[in-house]
């Protein structure tokens, strides 16, 4: 069984511009870290435009529906900012598409000391192969439903509603 991985953006895939100090996007460290992780299982990366979760639209929570329905794979991993991840999974969960979508991300940038980017993509790859089809939100070491799940932005955490 192979696994698709979209990419959306996020803390995830921000980029440190070391002559500026600001945070933005690039390319999207994916590729990099597909390989670091040395997964065996067959990933298919697919990259939409990157952006902060708070930018986004409606039409780019559609734009994401669209690559999972349109997706061979029957486990999909989307990457996605933490801010909003709650309500894209919501719009994914009610598409019900028949398949395992769990979305992951970090809060802090893959390219950072002490990023847990690599620690949630694991935990996301890993449950999308042995969840019932469904969306989860996978992150701090927990898996949620899609309709169980909040962002805790004051202690930097997900939990249960």
């Amino acid at each position: 069984m192979g696994i698709r991985i979209v990419a959306t953006g996020g803390t995830f895939d921000k980029h440190y511009n070391e002559l500026t100090g600001v945070l933005g996007f690039s390319d999207s460290h994916l590729p990099d870290v597909i390989k670091r992780t040395r997964m065996t299982v067959p990933v298919a990366l697919e990259v939409l435009p990157l952006l902060d979760s708070l930018d986004m639209q409606d039409a780019d929570r559609e734009r994401v529906l669209a690559a999972c329905a349109a997706a061979s794979e029957p486990a999909i991993v989307i990457v996605h900012g933490t801010d909003t991840m709650p309500e894209t999974a919501r719009v994914l969960g009610a598409a019900n598409l028949g398949k395992t979508i769990v979305f992951t991300g970090a809060m802090i940038p893959y390219e950072i000391a002490n990023s847990d980017a690599l620690f949630n993509l694991g935990v996301a790859v890993g449950v999308a192969q042995t969840l019932p089809a469904g969306v989860y939100v996978a992150m701090n070491g927990q898996v949620f439903s899609w309709n169980n799940v909040q962002k805790n932005k004051a202690a930097g955490v997900f939990q249960p509603l």
